[in-house]
């Protein structure tokens, strides 16, 4: 009876461990989600993926976060808004700057920025699909100095790291930033295919149609220019 009892406490124990381990994965891929996969890649073991995560959840809470004043706020918007306006005649030095404004942001909320692999992992814990989002816009941008990639390559890294500022800009409250996306759809003629699209996607569509449109308006202001002038000969 003694032995019975003791391998019945034993697969008890079993169980209750092999349960909690998996609760824990359930809640780091929610949390983590495209990072989890990430660390997955990166380590030898999925306990050593989630330990890592783990460390990084312990970190951020020691950080000293801060939340940006109104003006604070403003001033970035009022940035992020020229490098955008940047991106229709110099779409080079528009990536270089919204990599620095977002440098720039994340230390205004608190963040420690020396170390680009140290500041995806910290933004990771609250920020994961854009975190994602933002080391492909590094890519690019490294990329871009070494003249290795094209337009659209750029475009995609502003808009990669728009989403990052504005979440950044939002507070670490909300971590899907669902509220900025939806206050951005002014066109109700595109709520379907919105909605079939996701928060993301949607983001991202409007910010690639956003910066065509630039292009398209400067495109037409030269030609109109180039008419006048043969006109005038």
């Amino acid at each position: 009876m003694i032995v019975v009892a003791v391998v019945v406490i034993a697969a008890i124990v079993v169980v209750g461990y092999q349960m909690a381990r998996r609760r824990r994965t359930e809640r780091l891929r929610e949390q983590y989600g495209p990072e989890y996969d990430r660390a997955l890649d990166q380590t030898e073991s999925q306990r050593a993926a989630e330990s890592e995560l783990q460390d990084r959840a312990k970190r951020h809470e020691e950080l000293e976060l801060r939340s940006l004043d109104s003006s604070e706020r403003a001033d970035f918007e009022r940035r992020w808004t020229d490098v955008q306006g940047q991106f229709v005649d110099d779409p080079s030095t528009a990536v270089r700057n919204a990599d620095s404004l977002v440098v720039d942001v994340m230390s205004a909320r608190g963040y420690p920025v020396d170390d680009f692999d140290q500041r995806a992992d910290d933004l990771s814990v609250r920020h994961a699909e854009v975190t994602q989002r933002y080391r492909e816009a590094r890519r690019i941008a490294q990329a871009n100095e070494d003249g290795k990639v094209d337009t659209e390559d750029l475009r995609q890294a502003v808009t990669s790291y728009r989403a990052l500022v504005m979440a950044l800009l939002a507070g670490d409250g909300d971590h899907n930033q669902r509220g900025d996306v939806q206050r951005e759809q002014d066109e109700t003629g595109r709520e379907q295919d919105e909605t079939r699209r996701g928060p993301d996607e949607t983001e991202r569509a409007q910010d690639d149609e956003s910066l065509r449109e630039q292009d398209d308006t400067r495109r037409e202001q030269h030609n109109a220019q180039m008419t006048e002038r043969e006109t005038q000969a």
